[in-house]
């Protein structure tokens, strides 16, 4: 219970970040490095933060560190640049463990 009250708590926060003119939907498996390098910071945030999110769960972990984040995140961009043709979820899945 206390884990789909954060889930609901997190989803309405982002939904609020959005801005109103954004892309309304975005299929997450299909993002490319090439295209999350693109995004504006808001749109990358948000999809970043979804993408954490979505592998926490996954995974079954239920605590973040806001180092592993950072660090996560700086593997991830490395791995793009790499890479910028790959999806953004395999750049995620390959570099963070």
């Amino acid at each position: 219970m206390k884990r789909k009250l954060i889930f609901a708590g997190v989803l309405a926060a982002v939904a609020v970040a959005v801005p109103a003119n954004a892309q309304v939907m975005i299929e997450m498996s299909e993002i490319t490095c090439k295209q999350f390098a693109k995004y504006d910071a808001d749109t990358q945030d948000f999809v970043a933060n979804w993408m954490r999110g979505y592998f926490s769960a996954k995974n079954n972990m239920t605590v973040i560190d806001s180092r592993d984040v950072k660090r996560n995140t700086d593997k991830v961009v490395r791995y793009c640049r790499k890479k910028p043709k790959s999806f953004l979820m395999e750049a995620i899945q390959k570099s963070v463990h």
